[in-house]
């Protein structure tokens, strides 16, 4: 490829981090590929006092981004996964994802203290109401308390004081080697991540071929196929349902696991369920899990769905 790939990025610490994760990994399979780093500001970060669950929709952090490549300021993107919209731009598509990180939750606490260890009243700062769900689910005792800014500026906020804990997820601290923060790692039966937790995900424009090549030397099927039936889950979701909701899905032999998870606000009801698929079927996964959780869970939504039909799918070869 003779020309300099154009790569957009958010402008904190981790998404710099984050995109050089990317670029080093393509220079390892593309020795002497030219990067450009260009740094797009996004409506999330620029409206970083505002709670999360105020802001519009799921991907209020990737629009922007999307908006350059599409636009052709950038020729690809570098996205933490979760961060982007169920439905993406109608000109991009999902290039690669690159292996993926450990995608649990962690609590960093005043004190290196565990959940359980935590004092009743102890408060516990978090952005997602997905995390203060499941939080209060475990621990009903405690004060869940809203943080934003990037992940130097939450960390700054607990050790000022403003909570006694704060729970994020692990992948950031690792990437930027803070680990030592981290005084629990939250089990997935404690904490279900959020859908494509720990993944980045690189976009780029359909009607680049040259591009697509390029960026899929860095991609990793099982992580990719992951992520598309954690995202297949909550899109679903999405169609009815505004309740906090985390999914998690593992390769292992040929065979892909999906948990899916939807909990009221506060945690007091948690509806949750596994199922299983040949590799080639995430997003069948993704659905089928969706309708299963959803159909359970009136007394959250307040409705009672009729679960749609969703074809058993078809066994593809890797």
């Amino acid at each position: 490829m003779a020309r300099t790939l154009r790569v957009g990025t958010r402008g904190s610490r981790l998404s710099l981090r984050q995109t050089q994760i990317f670029v080093d990994a393509l220079r390892t399979r593309e020795p002497g590929v030219g990067v450009e780093t260009i740094v797009i500001h996004s409506a999330g970060d620029r409206a970083a006092d505002v709670p999360l669950e105020q802001l519009e929709g799921i991907g209020f952090f990737a629009k922007d981004l999307e908006a350059a490549v599409a636009g052709r300021r950038c020729d690809v993107a570098v996205h933490s996964a979760k961060d982007l919209p169920t439905v993406l731009h109608r000109g991009l598509c999902l290039g690669a994802v690159l292996t993926r990180a450990d995608p649990r939750d962690v609590l960093v606490s005043r004190g290196d203290l565990s959940l359980a260890d935590l004092p009743a009243g102890a408060r516990v700062a978090t952005s997602s109401l997905r995390r203060a769900a499941q939080l209060r689910a475990r621990r009903p005792d405690l004060v869940i308390v809203s943080i934003r800014g990037n992940l130097d500026t939450r960390l700054q906020k607990l050790d000022r004081g403003d909570a006694e804990a704060l729970c994020i997820a692990a992948a950031g601290l690792v990437r930027m080697g803070w680990e030592d923060r981290i005084s629990e790692w939250l089990e997935p039966d404690v904490m279900l991540p959020a859908p494509a937790q720990g993944a980045l995900a690189v976009e780029a424009r359909r009607d680049d071929p040259a591009v697509l090549d390029l960026v899929r030397l860095v991609d990793d099927p099982d992580a990719h196929e992951a992520v598309t039936a954690e995202r297949a889950f909550i899109a679903r979701l999405g169609t009815g349902c505004r309740a906090p909701a985390g999914a998690l899905a593992a390769v292992d032999r040929g065979r892909m696991v999906l948990e899916g998870m939807l909990a009221s606000e506060d945690g007091r009801v948690v509806r949750r369920h596994r199922g299983t698929a040949p590799v080639g079927a995430a997003r069948w996964l993704g659905l089928s899990v969706a309708d299963r959780v959803f159909a359970d869970a009136a007394d959250i939504t307040g409705e009672q769905p009729a679960a749609p039909s969703v074809p058993e799918p078809a066994r593809r070869a890797r």
